[in-house]
């Protein structure tokens, strides 16, 4: 495949990040005293909580309150006894140990700096890029991400584009017997009539406002069926696309879809996409060599069916019949 030229072409430059690398983690917490948003750079390595309760003193930078075990509770709380606001009371050292819990108890709890807007954001405002810093996600949020692929987009070369929708017939036709008819009305049951992502509310006649995800991407030989779909709105659902779930939704969703549509929580939480394989890859190949009315010649889809199949590692599916058809694969 041609890849694009690594020079930017984008028109959107990255930053340069003060004191900091742009896969560093970053704790935020709200003052308890002026209630303003705090944000502490971590670093390159996550903390226990029990080390953030035991080492540090984070000192407000609105009002100078200092965040720490050894410190009372602010003595503007009045609806606490004066007492339980002491350093030396009980209420107070548990307070302070789930204070700094909250906010490093899991790699989810962090927040990262974006090097293209510069805000500082929540974890899941990040897609994943596995071994890439101690939260393993990309340098750009979500929003600029968004903004960056709405120009490279428009560069793919006629190949790259050819490509894709190559994988894309040939995924559909691999899966076309195992999708399943969905009850639009059940599905909105079942979601309580609500985009899962944002909470919005969605109107079933306005069918141009919602969209049925994906869950586990086609692209990855996942049909749809009732455990497969969730609903999202038409925004949530572009901003999706083909992406594997754990890339998209939070650990919490992702709990929650499972309880919803009953879908196997191992695999929706992979950090990496696992390309199914409990499908009948000889009736793909059939259906995609039997395309009536198509303009691409036969040896051309021979050609492209091979490609994908290694792409996806399915030789082994494979019986000796179609083996035979495709001409047989290097190994």
């Amino acid at each position: 495949m041609v890849r694009r030229p690594t020079q930017n072409e984008t028109g959107i430059d990255r930053i340069p990040l003060e004191n900091s690398n742009v896969h560093d983690a970053w704790a935020v917490y709200i003052c308890v005293n002026c209630r303003a948003i705090n944000y502490v750079h971590i670093g390159n390595s996550l903390v226990s909580p029990e080390h953030a309760y035991q080492n540090y003193a984070w000192e407000c930078t609105a009002c100078g309150f200092v965040h720490s075990k050894n410190a009372d509770l602010p003595d503007n709380w009045k609806n606490w006894r004066p007492e339980l606001l002491e350093k030396e009371e009980l209420t107070v050292e548990r307070f302070w140990q789930a204070f700094f819990r909250i906010s490093t108890e899991n790699p989810e709890a962090y927040w990262k700096q974006c090097n293209v807007c510069g805000r500082i954001l929540p974890n899941h405002a990040f897609s994943k890029h596995k071994g890439f810093g101690p939260l393993e996600k990309q340098m750009e949020c979500r929003a600029c991400k968004g903004a960056i692929n709405a120009v490279l987009n428009c560069q793919r070369t006629s190949e790259q584009l050819r490509e894709s929708s190559i994988r894309r017939r040939v995924a559909d036709m691999f899966v076309e017997e195992y999708n399943e008819r969905i009850d639009i009305q059940a599905l909105f049951n079942r979601f309580g009539g609500k985009c899962f992502k944002t909470g919005k509310c969605l109107d079933i006649a306005k069918t141009g406002s919602w969209h049925i995800d994906h869950i586990l991407p086609s692209k990855y030989l996942y049909p749809l069926t009732v455990q497969n779909a969730a609903l999202l709105s038409s925004e949530a659902n572009s901003n999706k696309r083909d992406r594997w779930p754990s890339e998209f939704y939070t650990p919490q969703e992702l709990v929650e879809l499972a309880k919803i549509t009953g879908a196997d929580l191992n695999l929706l939480s992979s950090p990496v996409p696992i390309v199914n394989t409990h499908i009948n890859v000889n009736r793909g190949v059939d259906r995609y060599l039997n395309v009536r009315n198509s303009n691409t010649d036969l040896l051309r889809r021979v050609m492209e069916l091979k490609k994908v199949i290694q792409q996806y590692d399915l030789e082994d599916l494979l019986d000796d019949e179609h083996r035979a058809i495709l001409g047989g694969f290097v190994q």
